[in-house]
Formats: structure tokens, C-alpha cells, sequence
């Protein structure tokens, strides 16, 4: 089975409080969940990383074969994917925890940046669980 997971994290002021926001589909476009949370007060890249964390935990039961991972944090989605280095601390922290979780869900999975515009359903989430604060 394939995945596609839009994910997003906000935080208002940085660090603010902060929300993540998760769509899972299957590549067919079947929506399999989608939730967004607050986390409490963090900042962007935190709460981008945690995103990525709670969507890897959603799917670690579901045994993918290929997960592609759509963030609108061109940062994030060059350190997942390797090609940026961690410098803070607590986002080296998280992207430990990606990958103890990657190993977990198994299969291919690939970390993409895109325009805001391509991921509004999760950037949706995030300012839905932030107004209802």
C-alpha cells in the first residue's frame, strides 16, 4: 500500500502556540484520516517536525510499501531527506525520533517541499486547532 501525507506546523509568534496538521491518503486520493492538534507552545520548525512525527505515528501499524510526505517547510523536508544539516538541538532530537519511527512504519519513504498553495487542507488544520484555542 502507498501513502501520500500532507503535513504542516504553525506557531503563532515563534514560539507561539503552536498546532500540527495531518492529511493521509492513499495514492488513489482515498482519505484514510486527517487531524490537527495543538501541541502547545513551540515554534514553526518544531511543530513542522512534530507533524511529520504524529503522521508517522498514525500510519506505523498500516505497513506501507512507499510513503511520500508533502511539507510546505522547504527546511524540513531537506533535513528529513538529508540534504540540510541539524543544527539545533531539539529539531536533532525530533528528527531521531522520524527515524526510529521510519524504521517502525517500513517501506520507501520520501520527503517533498511544496508551495503553501499545494497543501492548504493541512494548513487548514493547523489554524482550525489554533483558533479554537
Amino acid at each position: 500500500m502507498k501513502f501520500v501525507i500532507h503535513t504542516d506546523g504553525g506557531a503563532r509568534g515563534n514560539p507561539g502556540p503552536a498546532a500540527v496538521g495531518v492529511v493521509i491518503k492513499t495514492e488513489t486520493g482515498k482519505k484514510i484520516a486527517e487531524f490537527g492538534e495543538k501541541i502547545g507552545e513551540t515554534t514553526n520548525n518544531v511543530a513542522e517536525y512534530t507533524a511529520v512525527v504524529d503522521a508517522l505515528g498514525a500510519i506505523k501499524n498500516m505497513h506501507p510499501t512507499h510513503v511520500d510526505f508533502f511539507l510546505d517547510s522547504l527546511l524540513v523536508a531537506e533535513q528529513l531527506s538529508g540534504r540540510f544539516k541539524v543544527k539545533n538541538d531539539k529539531l536533532r532530537q525530533l528528527l531521531l525520533t522520524v527515524r526510529l519511527l521510519e524504521q517502525e512504519v517500513g517501506g520507501e519513504i520520501l520527503y517533498h517541499a511544496i508551495p503553501r498553495e499545494q497543501n492548504r487542507r493541512a494548513d487548514f488544520l493547523v489554524n482550525q486547532a489554533l483558533d479554537n484555542c
